[in-house]
């Protein structure tokens, strides 16, 4: 299992041919309490950049994209009662899809985990 970040503040964990999407620790620090979580359509097929999802916080709404190329497969439920859970566990529990990556070869592209903690200092 693998874990790549976005410049933007999302992360994936690479599972075989799939990916667990959601936002950093760092991202759901910064917008604060989490209130509503919009989710993206099953079967939504997304491109790499693509606006995937949104987080709702007392403070903003941000658009999460998607971290690389694929068809959503799965969408995190829990959120839908309990958007807090991206404030608790953001890297555990609170992921918000799960998608079937299209091209490997977009992972390569993303940051590790030192990388992506460069952009966090």
């Amino acid at each position: 299992m693998t874990t790549k970040f976005t410049p933007d503040h999302e992360y994936i964990r690479v599972e075989g041919s799939t990916g667990i999407v959601g936002i950093t620790h760092y991202a759901q620090e910064q917008l604060g309490d989490i209130v509503f979580v919009e989710l993206p359509a099953l079967g939504k097929v997304l491109k790499k950049g693509d606006e995937a999802a949104v987080v709702e916080s007392v403070k903003a709404a941000s658009e999460i994209y998607a971290p690389v190329s694929g068809t959503v497969t799965e969408v995190n439920e829990a959120l839908n009662g309990e958007p807090g859970l991206v404030n608790s566990a953001a890297e555990a529990g609170g992921w918000m899809f799960k998608i079937t990556i299209a091209d490997a070869g977009e992972i390569d592209t993303l940051l590790d985990a030192d990388g992506y903690a460069e952009l966090t200092l």
